[in-house]
């Protein structure tokens, strides 16, 4: 590859989480799935490393990430510096550092797996890319954690 098709690629893939975040804030979770791969998997971490959730397949993404939105919620996320290695034509990774806000009504149901009314994380996003049928999709992306706020 030369020079250009590498830029090429880096743009595409920025553009392809930028959609990304711009799904979640919207809550279009059937949208955001549609980004990964059929057998893609989305494994956001807790600070201390450990796994939070680990979701598999465009289904599982759509509905468990689903899960912490709804009426009364409102979602923001941030993308800021990115790391973004082509490998070949046809694969890519990269990092993206993040920042994400999670508002609830304050009549929402706190559990184990969603400990808080309100939510205000920094981390970063690490996601092996492939491209098939001429359209890149993420095949892997974890979410690690440097801190995470809880409120109610």
């Amino acid at each position: 590859m030369d020079a250009i098709e590498r830029l090429s690629v880096t743009e595409e893939l920025r553009r392809l989480m930028a959609r990304y975040v711009r799904y979640a804030d919207h809550q279009r979770w059937q949208d955001l799935a549609n980004l990964f791969t059929p057998d893609g998997t989305f494994t956001p971490h807790k600070p201390d490393g450990s796994v939070w959730f680990r979701m598999e397949g465009r289904e599982g993404i759509a509905a468990t990430v689903g899960a912490s939105g709804g009426p009364g919620v409102t979602l923001v996320h941030h993308l800021f510096s990115d790391e973004i290695d082509v490998d070949s034509a046809t694969a890519a990774h990269g990092v993206w550092a993040m920042e994400d806000i999670i508002t609830r009504p304050e009549d929402a149901d706190v559990s184990e797996d969603i400990p808080f009314r309100g939510m205000h994380g920094f981390g970063h996003y690490h996601a092996r890319f492939v491209k098939t049928n001429g359209s890149w999709y993420i095949a892997e992306l974890k979410q690690t954690r440097v801190r995470l706020e809880f409120t109610g």
